[in-house]
């Protein structure tokens, strides 16, 4: 039986991954799934296979952190062998982490079929290293799954045969959608002692967060946002001695906690009054939730959240402006849902991997 190996590295990923495992797996295929431990702790990875009901992985790598080079390099190290050892027939790959590009470089080296789930997004910032896994993955893989329209002119435009394009929906949206009855606002605002109105952010971006000075400005003007209204931050650990420096801290509106697992971190979304973040995927899940969101960045890859969703592009010099414009808004507004955000991206993802499997 010819086999699939899908390969993860941090949170980001675990959310997409799940849906495809589940709708293969109702198709008879066999399938490997590899951690390469980029996110290692229980409340950066282990905590979402636990809450998605995803297995066990087969292989975990534990590779940690590091810079860039480093990760990478050992990341391609590690997955040499266990992809030697079972030469499978497709490698998928999710998102944009250095395991994407990683397992992406390897696999093309070792002439091993390659998928890449989310495929043709761009911010058009070569500055940020997800932009540059993006380019470089989508041309090396043989199935490009799209989430939205506009990824399929960008990919063609780099030009990528139009034969590996394939607009399937997003399967991150999948485990929103079946995970809603999980989701409990109530539930996470007795746990947190949360208030009635509350913002959350969510920070790690390298711009946002790397530099004390750019961080001493960003800080200034979430300090004034909670003039407005209490923020919750779970806070990523990249960045946090940063933030911490920079007096983050010193407004009683501004509460930091510990990283959250999946479902609690998006029933406190769901429940919030608006979301300040630098990060890709909760553009895209306050988009389904209906809740305003501030993107803290000059740039998304993810422009349909803006046009079919609740997501602004803000700088940190319009922040809390931005974000009394958003807090006065009607709670419940109505927005588009971006098309085939409906549930069943998996299934159409599973689908054409096992026609792709047949064929070859």
């Amino acid at each position: 039986m010819q086999l699939v190996v899908h390969v993860t590295g941090a949170r980001p990923n675990f959310p997409k991954v799940g849906p495809v495992w589940k709708a293969l797996a109702a198709r008879g295929v066999q399938q490997r799934l590899i951690h390469t431990g980029q996110h290692y702790d229980d409340r950066m990875s282990e905590v979402f296979f636990r809450q998605l009901d995803l297995p066990r992985p087969d292989i975990n790598l534990g590779v940690g952190s590091g810079s860039h080079a480093v990760q990478t390099a050992n990341i391609m190290v590690a997955l040499e062998q266990a992809f030697l050892a079972e030469r499978p027939a497709l490698v998928m790959v999710y998102g944009d982490i250095n395991s994407t590009v990683a397992a992406a470089l390897l696999a093309s080296k070792l002439q091993i079929p390659m998928a890449h789930v989310e495929a043709g997004l761009r911010s058009f910032d070569m500055t940020m290293p997800e932009e540059i896994n993006r380019r470089v993955t989508d041309q090396l893989c043989d199935l490009l799954f799209v989430t939205s329209p506009e990824a399929i002119g960008h990919l063609a435009h780099e030009g990528m045969d139009t034969a590996r394009m394939h607009f399937v929906g997003n399967p991150m949206i999948d485990t929103l959608l079946s995970s809603l009855d999980k989701l409990d606002p109530a539930g996470v605002r007795t746990e947190f002692a949360l208030p009635d109105r509350y913002a959350v952010a969510t920070l790690h971006r390298p711009a946002n967060v790397d530099s004390l000075d750019a961080v001493r400005v960003l800080v200034t003007a979430l300090h004034g946002v909670a003039d407005l209204v209490p923020i919750y931050i779970p806070l990523h650990p990249r960045g946090r001695a940063n933030l911490v420096e920079a007096g983050i801290e010193g407004h009683p509106g501004i509460h930091l906690m510990d990283p959250l697992g999946y479902l609690e971190f998006i029933a406190m979304v769901r429940g919030s009054a608006l979301v300040l973040t630098d990060s890709g995927g909760v553009q895209e899940e306050t988009t389904i939730l209906g809740v305003p969101c501030l993107t803290m960045r000059p740039n998304t890859e993810r422009p349909i959240t803006i046009s079919h969703g609740t997501n602004r592009l803000v700088t940190v010099a319009d922040l809390v402006a931005e974000a009394g414009i958003a807090l006065a808004r009607e709670p419940g507004a109505a927005h588009v849902t971006p098309p085939l955000w409906d549930g069943h991206a998996g299934e159409r993802i599973a689908d054409i991997v096992v026609s792709w499997l047949e064929q070859g």
